[in-house]
């Protein structure tokens, strides 16, 4: 089963294991030690975000690392970016009827 980025990021498993990542590459076992879980659920939370491309993997010597894959996390900055406007957008309007409601109070 093919999954897809949204999918991966769902699980606040997968979510913590980004963002630890995000600052170093870390081995399975490395990674495995920051969470109350089995190494073989680690693997398989790392399995799923590499078949998604949000981490990608790198051999040195017997070790397998895992690191953020960059790009892959801009298609997801991509999608909420227009949610983001809609939210500016919400937000800058919410503070004029504020000030306006201020400005009528005094």
């Amino acid at each position: 089963m093919r999954r897809d980025v949204f999918q991966a990021i769902a699980d606040p498993t997968r979510r913590a294991i980004i963002l630890l990542i995000a600052i170093k590459a870390m081995t399975p076992n490395a990674i495995a030690t920051h969470f109350d879980i089995t190494r073989q659920a680690v693997s398989k939370h790392l399995r799923i975000l590499t078949e998604c491309e949000l981490v990608k993997t790198e051999q040195s010597g017997r070790e397998i690392f895992y690191e953020l894959n960059g790009t892959k996390m801009l298609e997801v900055d991509k999608w909420l970016a227009a949610f983001r406007k809609l939210w500016e957008s919400r937000f800058n309007e919410l503070d004029q009827v504020l000030l306006t409601m201020k400005k009528n109070k005094q």
